[in-house]
C-alpha cells in the first residue's frame, strides 16, 4: 500500500517541496514496517543469509579522501578448543560512515580470521551489534540525522544537499529508511518514558495542530500533537508527545489510562471526560489573564486593567516561592496569595453583575468565574503550579519546526516524529546535548536488556565512559 502511494499519480500533483516531504515520510514508513516484520520473522538459516547477501547490490566505496579510523576485532583467545594455537589467515573489513559535529569520517572495522590447522576450525570475533544491522551508518551519523530533522528542523532533502556539499552522497530515501528503523528501535524508550510520567501525581497537558498530508489527496488534514509533562515543580524533567489524527478527548483518555491525579490544562472540552473519571482539574491562570489582556488591548477596559493588576500580584507571590519546598510554598501562598485571590473573585462577581450579557467584558469575567474552583486550586497544594506555561514551553519547539518535520504522509510518520521529539526535548530539559544523548543510546540500545531500559531515559542517563 505504501509503495503504491509513493509511486502513484497523486504524488505528481504536489509541489516539489511537498512531494519531497511526502516521499521521506513514506520511505521511512516502509523501512519501519520492514524492521517490525523482520523482528517478528523466525531466525534465518545460514543458507538464507548467504542468499540475501548475493541478492543485495554491492555498495559503492566511500570517498578515499574521508579520514579513516581503524577498529580491530580479534578473538579473546587464539587457542583452539582442541588445544592447538590458531593462525591468522586473513580478515574481513567493513566500513561505516560516522559523524562528529562538523566532520564526516569512516570507521574501518577489521575482523581477523583465525584457523586451526589440526581441526580445521575458523574463528572470528563477532560483529559488533548495531541499531541498523549491516547498515553503513554509525550511531553518531544516525543521531545527527535525527537531531537535524527533529530539533534543527532540517527535512531530509535538505540534509541530502548538505551531505552532498561535504562530498558524501546519501540519498534522501536512504536517510528516510534510517529514520524509520530508528523510530522502531527507540519506541520502547518512549513507552518507558510515558510510564515514568504517569507515575507522577501532577501532569501538564496541552495540544497543538499540525498538518498531515494524506497520500492520494492534495489537501492537508489537521492532526494534533498532544503534550504531557510532570508538574513544573516535579524533579522529573520530561515531556512525551502523542500524535493523533483528531482533537477528540478519547486520545487524552487513552494516554493517561488508569492515572488519576491532578491535571493542569486549559478549558478545552477534550479534557472534561477525564474529570468525570476521577482526574482533578487544575486551571491555568495565564489563560484567565490572557482574556483580560486581550480585552484591555482592544478597548482599554478599566475593568481589564484592574484585573491584570490583581493577577499580577498573584504572580509576584509565585516568583517569591518558586525555589521553595512544597510545604513552605503552600504556607506563603496561603498567607499572601489567598487574600488576593479571594478579593479578586469577589471583585469579578461584583463587576459581572453590572455588565451586559454577551459583552466582551462579560465573556472575560465569565471565563474566570466559571473556572474559579480549578483556578485557585493551586493555593491549597504546594506541588501545583499557578498556570500551564510549563507545557506550553514544550509545545513551542513544535510550532517552530512543524512545517519541516511533521508534514506526514501517515499516522505512523506522525507517531514516529512524536517519539523522537519526546526523547530529544526531554534530553534538553535535563541539560543534555541532544546529539551526545542520541548517539550514546543508539550505541547501547542493541545490547541493553529490556529490564534496564529505564537507565537510558534522559532523566537517568549517564554517558558511557
Amino acid at each position: 500500500m505504501h509503495r503504491r502511494w509513493k509511486f502513484g499519480r497523486s504524488s505528481e500533483q504536489l509541489s516539489g517541496e511537498q512531494a519531497s516531504l511526502l516521499d521521506e515520510s513514506l520511505d521511512a514508513d516502509i523501512a519501519a514496517m520492514e524492521a517490525e516484520l523482520a523482528a517478528l520473522a523466525p531466525a534465518t538459516s545460514d543458507t538464507d543469509k548467504e542468499s540475501d547477501r548475493k541478492q543485495k547490490p554491492k555498495r559503492a566505496p566511500f570517498p578515499a579522501n574521508l579520514p579513516r579510523t581503524e577498529f580491530h576485532h580479534e578473538p579473546d583467545s587464539t587457542t583452539c578448543q582442541c588445544g592447538c594455537e590458531l593462525k591468522r589467515i586473513g580478515e574481513d573489513v567493513s566500513e561505516k560512515l560516522d559523524y562528529e559535529p562538523g566532520t564526516i569520517s569512516v570507521e574501518r572495522h577489521i575482523r581477523g580470521k583465525w584457523a586451526c590447522a589440526h581441526c580445521q576450525t575458523i574463528m572470528q570475533a563477532p560483529v559488533p551489534p548495531q541499531v541498523i544491522d549491516k547498515g553503513i551508518p554509525t550511531a553518531g551519523l544516525l543521531a545527527h540525522v535525527l537531531v537535524a530533522k527533529y530539533s534543527d528542523h532540517l527535512p531530509l532533502y535538505r540534509q541530502e544537499q548538505i551531505f552532498g556539499r561535504a562530498g558524501m552522497t546519501i540519498a534522501r530515501s536512504t536517510l528516510a529508511q534510517w529514520v524509520g528503523v530508528c523510530g522502531v528501535q527507540l519506541q520502547p524508550l518512549v513507552d518507558a518514558l510515558r510510564q515514568a510520567i504517569l507515575a507522577r501525581r501532577v501532569l501538564h497537558a496541552d495540544e497543538t495542530p499540525v498538518q498531515m498530508l494524506k497520500p492520494g489527496n492534495k489537501k492537508t488534514h489537521r492532526a494534533y500533537l498532544w503534550a504531557y509533562a510532570p508538574g513544573a515543580f516535579d524533579d522529573l524533567k520530561a515531556v512525551v508527545y502523542d500524535f493523533a489524527e483528531s482533537r477528540s478527548g478519547e486520545h487524552a483518555r487513552n494516554f493517561v489510562g488508569d492515572w488519576r491525579g491532578s491535571l493542569v490544562c486549559d478549558d478545552f472540552s477534550g479534557y472534561k471526560a477525564l474529570l468525570a473519571l476521577g482526574v482533578t482539574e487544575v486551571g491555568c491562570m495565564a489563560h484567565a489573564r490572557r482574556k483580560f489582556f486581550d480585552l484591555h488591548a482592544s478597548n482599554r477596559s478599566q475593568i481589564a486593567e484592574q484585573a491584570l493588576k490583581m493577577i499580577g500580584l498573584l504572580y509576584d507571590v509565585e516568583r517569591e516561592v518558586k525555589e521553595l519546598g512544597t510545604d513552605e510554598r503552600k504556607r506563603i501562598r496561603q498567607e499572601k496569595a489567598r487574600p488576593i485571590a479571594d478579593a479578586l473573585f469577589e471583585w469579578m462577581r461584583l463587576h459581572r453583575s453590572k455588565v451586559p450579557d454577551g459583552s466582551a467584558t462579560a465573556k472575560a469575567l465569565n471565563y474566570s468565574i466559571n473556572r474559579w474552583a480549578a483556578l485557585d486550586r493551586y493555593l491549597d497544594d504546594g506541588q501545583l503550579p499557578i498556570d500551564n506555561n510549563h507545557i506550553e514551553n514544550q509545545i513551542r519547539p513544535i510550532a517552530l519546526g512543524r512545517s519541516n518535520w511533521l508534514f506526514a504522509g501517515s499516522p505512523r510518520a506522525g507517531r514516529r516524529s512524536a517519539a523522537v521529539m519526546s526523547l530529544i526535548q526531554s534530553a534538553k530539559l535535563n541539560g543534555h546535548d541532544p546529539f551526545a544523548y542520541m548517539r550514546d543510546i543508539l550505541n547501547r540500545l542493541p545490547t541493553q536488556p529490556m529490564s534496564q531500559i529505564e537507565d537510558l531515559l534522559p532523566h537517568r542517563w549517564q554517558p558511557q565512559v
